[in-house]
C-alpha cells in the first residue's frame, strides 16, 4: 500500500463508526453528548462489547470527550480485536498502525499478520491490504499467487480497484492461470463502475480476442 493511499484508509479506519443505534452510547454520542458516550462506551466495552471498546478507541484517538491517548486507543483496538468474534475494522486498523509506525512499533510483518486476520473475516480494506503486502514482498514472501487470491476476494466485494487489479492478473498470468475471458470479464465489472481505464482495456481484449478467434476459423478452413 503506498504512503498517500495508506493514509488515506487509515484515516478512514480511524474515524469509522462500527457501532448501532442500539449499542449504549451511541444515541448520546449521535446528540454530542461525548463526555456520557464515553463512560457508556467504557462500560460495555468492560463487558467485553467488542463494538464499544472499537468505538472508544475512535473516541480515544481522536481526543472525543476527553484528551486524545494513542496509547489508550491502542489498547482498546487491541481489545476489540482480541474479543470474540474479533471486530476487523479493529484488527485492519491495527494493521494500518504497524504499517506506519504510529501509536505502536513499526512492524511490517506485524501489519500483514493483522491484515490476514481481519481479510479472513471478509473485511474488504484488510483483503486489499493484504493483497497488496504479498504483492510486493512487504511484511510477507513476495507471492504473486496469494496476491491474485486476496485481490479477486475483494473483486468478489464490488472493489472496482481490486477488479482492476485480478483482471491484469488473468490478462497477463500473474500468480493465477492466464485467462483472458476472466480478465475481459474483471474488466467489465471494473468499467460498470465507471473505471475509464478499465472499459478501454475490456474493449481491447474483447477485440483481440474476436479476431483471434476468426483468424483461427479462417486457418481451420483451409485445412
Amino acid at each position: 500500500m503506498r504512503t498517500g493511499m495508506m493514509l488515506a484508509l487509515l484515516l478512514a479506519a480511524l474515524t469509522a463508526r462500527a457501532a448501532a443505534p442500539e449499542v449504549p452510547g451511541w444515541r448520546d454520542y449521535q446528540a454530542g453528548r461525548l463526555a456520557a458516550a464515553r463512560i457508556a462506551f467504557w462500560q460495555a466495552a468492560e463487558n467485553g462489547d467488542r463494538v464499544a471498546a472499537f468505538d472508544l478507541a475512535m473516541m480515544d484517538w481522536k481526543g472525543e470527550g476527553g484528551a486524545a491517548d494513542k496509547a489508550r486507543a491502542v489498547y482498546w483496538l487491541k481489545r476489540a480485536a482480541a474479543l470474540e468474534p474479533a471486530q476487523a475494522q479493529a484488527q485492519h486498523a491495527l494493521g494500518l498502525l504497524a504499517e506506519r509506525g504510529d501509536g505502536v512499533p513499526k512492524s511490517l510483518a506485524e501489519a500483514t499478520r493483522w491484515f490476514l486476520l481481519s481479510a479472513r473475516q471478509g473485511y474488504l480494506p484488510a483483503q486489499i491490504d493484504l493483497g497488496t503486502q504479498y504483492f510486493l514482498g512487504r511484511g510477507a514472501a513476495q507471492d504473486d499467487r496469494l496476491a491474485a487470491y486476496w485481490y479477486e476476494e475483494a473483486a468478489k466485494q464490488g472493489d472496482a480497484g481490486a477488479q482492476y487489479l485480478i483482471a491484469s492478473m488473468y490478462e497477463h498470468g500473474q500468480g493465477v492461470k492466464r485467462d483472458i475471458p476472466a480478465a475481459i470479464r474483471w474488466y467489465g465489472r471494473a468499467a460498470a463502475q465507471g473505471d475509464v481505464g478499465a472499459r478501454a482495456k475490456a474493449l481491447d481484449l474483447a477485440k483481440r480476442e474476436s479476431a483471434g478467434r476468426a483468424q483461427s476459423a479462417s486457418s481451420g478452413s483451409f485445412r
